[in-house]
């Protein structure tokens, strides 16, 4: 059996020539599978392939000017993650929808793993930037949950829910970072005082917190056939179903269900 390696990587950074940029990246990536977005604020995504493929493409993409001190986490997959290789140009590399850009120059306070815990302890109010569906999963214990099922619609939860706060610290995390890093420019430009954010996310967070040290509550979703990632960033149980794309908990699961059968949201919706 081949282990697969995965790369979640992203960096805020000025991007021009995106149609020569997506060539050079799928020359780069032509032996891995996953998806890079690409766009004029920078660089989101995940790639996966053999260890000795992905090190060299991860070495190649670092190496250029643009992605020097790019952020990046690894994990390991015991089956192929993803079906194919998607080099996307976007409007945005974190759809928010704002009339205006956003100066990514603002960002929250940046918090390792190993200081997240006092963190949580210290903070007026901690906030979970992921989706609903995401948050249904696992969380820290005590975080808000927005009920947005896009991110796009998180600057209405700022405003009809957080306003109290614009002069308390609020600690945010997702699962790479990356959302947060739009969030806190979001709340930052609109008069937030104190915002601190886990770095590198829950994903870093797993992979260097000890699971009885953990404040991490169930596993944490992934945007590919792995589903779910628990302490160590293993597999998880999550499934997903079929109908809806909704990840399932094992208290979701009837006795009788199996994978490619519809679940009991897809029943919701009918």
């Amino acid at each position: 059996m081949h282990m697969f390696k995965v790369a979640t990587l992203y960096k805020f950074v000025p991007l021009d020539n995106l149609i020569a940029l997506q060539q050079k990246l799928q020359s780069i990536c032509q032996a891995l599978t996953g998806t890079l977005l690409i766009a004029s604020e920078g660089i989101n995504g995940t790639i996966a392939g053999l260890p000795d493929l992905l090190d060299k493409a991860m070495a190649e993409i670092e190496a250029m000017p643009s992605f020097d001190n790019l952020w990046y986490q690894y994990s390991q997959a015991t089956h192929k993650p993803f079906g194919r290789l998607k080099i996307r140009i976007k409007k945005e590399i974190i759809t928010m929808h704002q009339p205006k850009p956003l100066s990514m120059s603002l960002r929250g306070r940046h918090v390792v793993a190993a200081d997240w815990n006092n963190r949580l302890d210290q903070a007026a109010v901690v906030i979970d930037v992921r989706n609903n569906y995401e948050y249904r999963l696992g969380s820290f214990k005590g975080a808000i949950n927005p009920e947005t099922t896009y991110f796009s619609q998180f600057p209405s939860f700022v405003e009809t829910h957080l306003k109290p706060y614009k002069d308390q610290p609020i600690a945010m995390f997702c699962t790479g970072g990356i959302r947060c890093e739009k969030a806190s420019a979001y709340m930052l430009a609109n008069g937030f005082k104190e915002i601190y954010q886990l770095s590198g996310g829950i994903l870093q967070y797993l992979a260097h917190t000890a699971e009885d040290a953990s404040r991490w509550q169930g596993e944490c979703f992934v945007f590919d056939e792995r589903i779910s990632l628990g302490h160590g960033l293993k597999k998880g149980s999550a499934l997903l179903c079929y109908g809806c794309r909704m990840p399932l908990k094992k208290e979701d699961l009837d006795d009788d269900y199996k994978p490619g059968l519809r679940c009991k949201f897809c029943s919701k919706d009918k």
